[in-house]
């Protein structure tokens, strides 16, 4: 794979609906006109880092409290200390701080009576930025202190963003951790990826941001690039809606170099997997990324690497098990003369009923790769009486029934989900909902559910299928047993979950049918 090739791009065309730079806010807040129209004058044209100011004034501590209320993006607090009463410049600045928790704003206490509030005393006491006499602060002066005021607050500003940056990397970092199915994976690192993008406010514009877009994209051979899940624009978007030409070269262009790429509001994510899928997380905003940004995206992104690993290796566990078990299964389908793919249409059956019960998706999924494992004990019963043509004696019978504790106490170790679940099954299977089952005689709800639901979908299977001691039976037959034993062998919940999807059940018969 390149690597190490640095990409070369031009750039996409900016979006049509690309933020201006707003200005800094400053809050003039005194009690004479007089003062606001020098500040005015002096401040006419004023620009830092090509973005103006504006003033917003203030003419009593009431007035100015309401101002950085509404306006909690002020850079600036121009702030006398005597309006409507000798403190009043002071209250505000523990409103601001203390209150509104406002620790950004740089607060310039001006004052024409320095001795109602000293310097030295007012500073210690007061979380300001600044102290000036009204008669010092000459217009150069003032200037001279709003420029420093501004890139004090940037820089605070710049320190926050590094603060959300590293928090937003440390929780999204342990929710892409968190075990889940790649289909699930997919959308979280997406919304964590996009996060990132705004870091709460834009650095260009000092406001909220703008909702960024994004999407996670696979290229299919005929049917150009598929989306996998979007946010913002993208949101059930398909690709080749919204996709420009421009666009699609320039992910063809990071497919084929294998290397992730940043344009100036763009940013194309390259991520593989261990079983060679590729995956494009395209994630545009609606501003120029900062360079602050695109170091935690880059951070960021390299866990997404980790994590796909870590879903790739628990998927190639999850499959060896399953793959494990169903062999198991078919060992014992074998050895009792049992053709086809009984128990991994038992396993399909189990996760219809388990999801139709409300059980979830994990539970569901877990029975699916466990239940196959119920009759797993029956490797111990002797082949004479497990394939035996004609009817059972009682003695016969009882052995038989062993193979329920059998099958328990081989799985019963394992500190493995799927094969604790797997024991609970090969024990409980042929309880009965009116407690005439076997080994313990449960009743209804003593049964597990999951042993319940296994219940049903073995003899589904098993009354459909040709076996050394019968024929298959149709399926107006099986309906009635089903309906006949409802309540009795059957828990009658299942039986109508049974009923309202049977044509799920049949088709699972078509997809997995006998060999003979």
């Amino acid at each position: 794979m390149k690597r190490d090739a640095p990409l070369l791009f031009a750039d996409e065309a900016s979006n049509a609906g690309k933020i201006e730079q707003a200005p800094w806010k400053i809050v003039i807040a005194d009690d004479e006109e007089e003062v606001h129209a020098v500040t005015r004058m002096v401040l006419d044209g004023f620009t830092f880092e090509g973005r103006g100011v504006q003033l917003l004034g203030a003419y009593s501590g009431q007035e100015t409290k309401a101002l950085l209320q509404e306006h909690p993006d002020t850079a600036v607090l121009l702030l006398d200390v005597v309006m409507e009463d000798d403190r009043t410049g002071l209250d505000v600045v523990r409103y601001v701080r203390e209150q509104l928790n406002n620790t950004f704003v740089r607060i310039i206490l001006r004052t024409g009576q320095p001795g109602q509030a000293p310097e030295r005393q007012v500073t210690v006491e007061y979380d300001i930025n600044d102290y000036k006499e009204k008669t010092e602060l000459t217009a150069q002066k003032l200037f001279t202190t709003v420029i420093a005021s501004l890139r004090a607050y940037r820089d605070l500003k710049i320190i926050e963003r590094h603060r959300k940056g590293l928090e937003l990397i440390t929780s999204a970092s342990a929710k892409l951790f968190e075990f889940r199915p790649l289909h699930q994976f997919i959308p979280e690192a997406l919304l964590q990826l996009t996060a990132l993008f705004s870091l709460a406010s834009s650095p260009q514009t000092n406001q909220p941001a703008p909702q960024v877009s994004g999407m996670v994209l696979q290229q299919h051979h005929t049917r150009g690039y598929q989306c996998m899940s979007g946010v913002g624009q993208f949101n059930n978007s398909a690709p080749q809606e919204i996709l420009t030409l421009e666009t699609r070269n320039l992910l063809d262009q990071v497919l084929d170099q294998k290397q992730s790429v940043f344009l100036k509001e763009t940013y194309v994510g390259y991520f593989y997997t261990r079983n060679g899928a590729e995956y494009l997380f395209y994630v545009r905003s609606p501003h120029e990324l900062s360079e602050i940004e695109k170091g935690f995206i880059k951070i960021l992104s390299a866990n997404i690497h980790v994590a796909f690993d870590n879903i790739s290796l628990n998927q190639e566990i999850e499959d060896t098990q399953r793959e494990v078990i169903f062999t198991l299964g078919e060992v014992v389908e074998t050895r009792s003369q049992e053709t086809g793919h009984h128990v991994k249409r038992v396993g399909e059956f189990s996760h219809v009923l388990a999801k139709n019960y409300g059980l979830g998706e994990e539970v569901a999924e877990i029975l699916r790769i466990a239940s196959p494992m119920h009759d797993v004990g029956k490797i111990g019963i002797p082949d004479a009486i497990l394939n035996k043509p004609t009817r059972l004696t009682s003695e016969e019978f009882e052995c038989i029934k062993t193979h329920t504790t059998i099958g328990y106490n081989i799985l019963k170790g394992s500190k493995q989900k799927i094969l604790t679940t797997a024991a609970i099954i090969a024990l409980e299977h042929h309880e009965r909902w009116d407690g005439q089952g076997y080994p313990q005689g449960l009743k209804a709800e003593q049964i597990n559910i999951l042993a319940r639901i296994t219940k049903v979908a073995d003899v589904f299977d098993s009354l459909s299928c040709r076996r050394v001691y019968k024929e298959p039976w149709d399926l107006d037959r099986i309906l009635a047993l089903f309906r006949q034993e409802k309540g009795k062998h059957f828990d009658p919940d299942l039986v109508d979950l049974l009923r309202d999807n049977l044509d799920e059940f049949l088709q699972i018969r078509r997809d997995f049918p006998d060999t003979e």
